[in-house]
């Protein structure tokens, strides 16, 4: 995808993010800055039209140049829309309307409709089977919590797009898994909840994924602030993996802590600790990559639904 063609993607990301109508203010805050990085520009005018609901899906969709771009833009709208697990009556009209912005036909849609919906479908189902392993002792947390770590990195360097739609469950799992082996009875939304307070938000995570490998090496360090200091100077799918993986490590390492002291840490400390965790993510991150990129070359869309069932190993 082209550089200038970062706008119109921005307006796309955003106005599917908020197709739900339902978003926290903090997790608002996240979109538009996720937003902000990937359009650049005048951002302020794009965020006020599609907050407001004035943005102009047809006008987005005629400046972009071709039908291959096209699709790649309705695809990370599909993504986006499908984060927070099966879509709602609002985000399927949304969607039809962006198809036909776009004038995409339905049967060029259908593989990106059809894996985002299996990959939701997954997420929804079987809240008790979880992607890792339950916990009997501290050490087998801290390899089931890398293990999650590893697997969610390694869907970031996958072709398909949608694949990083596998990453946000894959966490949430995990969250639910460890509070579960605390003594802590949960559903995925407390999950949910406790990634928010993190500022770990389902939208704006894939948003953010998605957006990285359309945009790819025109965008050089258009996410820098979201990688911090993570990632050190590599770009681009490597600097992806290197944020999944410290976002997922630190997720459950935070998580454990919380319910292991009966959820007293208070939400400021909780974001330090996490900021603490994703740190240590980073001096970790090198001695696994490898492994993890050997992982990669291993999966395709079905195994991401099965690893998010639970049912593989």
């Amino acid at each position: 995808m082209r550089d200038e063609d970062r706008q119109a993607l921005a307006t796309i990301a955003l106005a599917a993010a908020f197709a739900d109508g339902f978003r926290s203010p903090e997790e608002v805050e996240q979109l538009k800055q996720i937003a902000k990085d990937i359009g650049g520009g005048d951002y302020d005018t794009i965020a006020r039209q599609v907050l407001s609901g004035q943005a102009s899906l047809p006008a987005v969709a005629a400046s972009l140049p071709d039908e291959p771009t096209r699709l790649r833009a309705y695809e990370l709208a599909v993504a986006v829309v499908n984060a927070d697990g099966l879509t709602n009556e609002r985000e399927k009209a949304f969607l039809m309307e962006l198809r036909a912005a776009l004038k995409l036909e339905p049967g060029i849609t259908a593989a990106a409709d059809s894996a985002a919906a299996g990959i939701a479908q997954a997420a929804a189902e079987a809240p008790e089977v979880v992607a890792v392993a339950s916990a009997s002792s501290p050490a087998t947390t801290d390899d089931a919590i890398l293990k999650t770590a590893m697997l969610a990195g390694a869907l970031e360097l996958l072709p398909q797009n949608l694949a990083t739609l596998g990453i946000v469950p894959l966490q949430l799992r995990m969250v639910y898994q460890i509070g579960k082996d605390h003594g802590q009875v949960l559903d995925m939304n407390q999950a949910k909840d406790l990634a928010g307070v993190m500022g770990i938000g389902a939208a704006g995570q894939v948003m953010e994924g998605v957006a990285r490998k359309l945009l790819g090496g025109v965008a050089s360090g258009l996410f820098g602030r979201l990688l911090g200091g993570v990632a050190g100077g590599v770009a681009g799918a490597a600097a992806g993996v290197a944020l999944t993986f410290a976002t997922t490590y630190a997720l459950g390492h935070a998580a454990r802590q919380y319910y292991a002291q009966g959820r007293q840490i208070s939400k400021d400390d909780l974001r330090a600790l996490f900021t603490k965790l994703r740190g240590d993510a980073n001096g970790i991150y090198p001695r696994v990559e490898a492994e993890i990129r050997s992982q990669a070359q291993h999966l395709n869309l079905t195994d991401v639904m099965a690893r998010i069932r639970g049912v593989a190993s």
